[in-house]
């Protein structure tokens, strides 16, 4: 390793700065990183996808479980590239099963979760160390940047998680609203087998985020791990030095001359004995002739230390009483008068204000569940009607929807007889009183929170919730022929007829569908 050939200036640094240093180095290297990750985690992801297609939790979870073997790729590219030795997208391929071979047990199982994992990972791949002496070398490196290593394990995640929800919303943007409607609870949680497709495009994505962050976040812990040994082996001191016996190189003969013209022999008459003079120790007088003799030399050093910064003197007063046994020591009541004038402890301690900002929080806290439930305090009460949890505040529902008189009071007992009858002569009366049955029914039995600003789309999502599947198909063809009734003037046929109200009849014989 010649620090001469560094592609950075080797100099100690803050680890924040060590950071940005990283974040700069995988920018100017990012093309080469970010294809040679591409390259090995997107097959690796397909094969593990396409051997887990019924799971794509598991395949997920595999797949992110792998990460430290993967990071050893870019760990190589940037520990050649620092030193000027770079290689290209074929090399660093060739070089990866290699980089595998070296404690991938120990990377996958007690060693996955470490906090530390980007700046340990090269102690083990550069410097080939394993066992008792990685661990003191550990303990070496992280007396300082450990905490720093840590952090930027924290913000990765938070990071990662971000990044993959924002790429999950914007999926979202694109898919079709037919295809958004016909979503419930069922599929949003993973228990329908019909949104598997969508599950592993989901997944895609996170590996697309980890294409661009993953090359960032080994790059970050190696340049706090070069800043460290930077400052345990003063490679900088050792870089100055180098420069500095290059340039005495250079000036060598110059050197070399003058040392000659110096030792060259004088004549002898130059040569005169020393005259003895007495051993003058350091407390014996002299400059005795000087405006500033030892002795006043002395005196003006005596006095520059007996004064501030060197010496440091303070004055206390207490308040104690005559007849106290200690002098030293303050009785009580000169205590509790200290204590009064100069303001007291409350608002100067420091645990009293934690706790003061800990009751704070915790009010802030108990306000935003408030805010959250009196938010959603309509779902909750539906939620609560249908696990038959008790139902002390009910509203009253609204008895007009998109201009439909929705009261029990307004329609007939039976709904599916009066339809057939209307049917005969006006079938928009007849298909109207079904769907103001349907309305009622919604509203008074299953006790679904509708408003008179709902549209049937979202009547339509209110009953998928419910997760009952004829009442919901029954919802559906019934609004179907509404709307082409109502907004189409396309009157339905008598099989229509026939339909809906042998389905009325089936769901709503014995009141509501079990």
């Amino acid at each position: 390793m010649q620090l001469s050939n560094a592609s950075v200036s080797i100099r100690p640094r803050s680890p924040w700065e060590a950071l940005d240093l990283g974040t700069l180095l995988a920018r100017r290297h990012g093309t080469l990183l970010m294809a040679t990750w591409a390259a090995v985690t997107l097959p690796v992801f397909a094969l593990i996808s396409v051997l887990l297609w019924q799971h794509p939790s598991v395949a997920l979870l595999l797949f992110w479980w792998l990460k430290p073997l993967y990071e050893r790729l870019p760990l190589h590219i940037l520990s050649r590239a620092l030193f000027g030795e770079t290689p290209n997208f074929r090399e660093s391929l060739k070089a990866f099963p290699g980089l595998l071979r070296s404690q991938w047990f120990a990377s996958l199982t007690w060693r996955r979760l470490s906090m530390t994992r980007s700046f340990d990972l090269p102690v083990q791949q550069l410097e080939g160390l394993d066992g008792k002496a990685r661990a003191q070398r550990l303990i070496t490196l992280n007396l300082r940047n450990g905490r720093a290593a840590s952090w930027l394990t924290v913000v990765g995640v938070h990071l990662e998680g971000a990044l993959w929800l924002g790429l999950l919303g914007v999926l979202y943007f694109f898919l079709p609203a037919p295809l958004v409607q016909r979503w419930n609870w069922e599929d949003l949680l993973g228990l329908s087998g019909e949104w598997l497709w969508l599950e592993h495009l989901s997944n895609l994505l996170y590996v697309l985020v980890l294409i661009v962050w993953e090359p960032i976040y080994v790059a970050c812990g190696f340049s706090l791990y070069l800043n460290r040994r930077t400052h345990l082996e003063a490679w900088d001191v050792e870089l100055a030095f180098r420069r500095l016996r290059q340039r005495l190189l250079g000036a060598l003969p110059a050197m070399a001359l003058a040392c000659g013209l110096l030792l060259w022999p004088a004549p002898h008459e130059a040569w005169a004995a020393p005259t003895a003079q007495p051993e003058a120790g350091p407390e014996s007088k002299r400059l005795l002739n000087q405006p500033l003799t030892s002795e006043a030399a002395h005196e003006r050093i005596d006095a520059l230390l007996d004064q501030p910064p060197f010496q440091h003197r303070e004055t206390v007063t207490r308040w104690r009483l005559g007849d106290a046994d200690d002098p030293q020591q303050p009785g009580a009541l000169a205590r509790l008068i200290e204590r009064l004038l100069q303001g007291g402890s409350f608002w100067h301690g420091l645990e009293r204000l934690a706790q003061v900002l800990e009751v704070l929080l915790w009010a802030a806290v108990a306000l935003l569940v408030a805010l959250v439930l009196w938010r959603y305090r309509e779902w909750l009460q539906t939620f609560g009607g249908r696990v038959r949890l008790p139902n002390r505040r009910r509203t009253e529902p609204p008895t007009q929807l998109f201009g439909l008189e929705v009261a029990p009071q307004s329609l007939p007992d039976d709904i599916a007889t009066e339809a057939e009858r209307l049917w005969q002569f006006d079938p928009r009366a007849a298909l109207a009183l079904l769907y103001r049955g349907l309305l009622c029914r919604l509203l008074h039995d299953f006790q679904l929170p509708l408003k008179a600003a709902h549209t049937e789309g979202e009547v339509l999502r209110q009953v998928h919730e419910l997760q009952l599947e004829p009442l919901a198909r029954f919802a559906e063809q019934l609004t179907a022929h509404w709307q082409r009734q109502a907004y189409g003037h396309d009157p339905a046929n008598e099989q229509v007829r026939d339909a809906l109200c042998a389905d009325w009849r089936a769901l709503f014989a014995e009141g509501r569908p079990s």
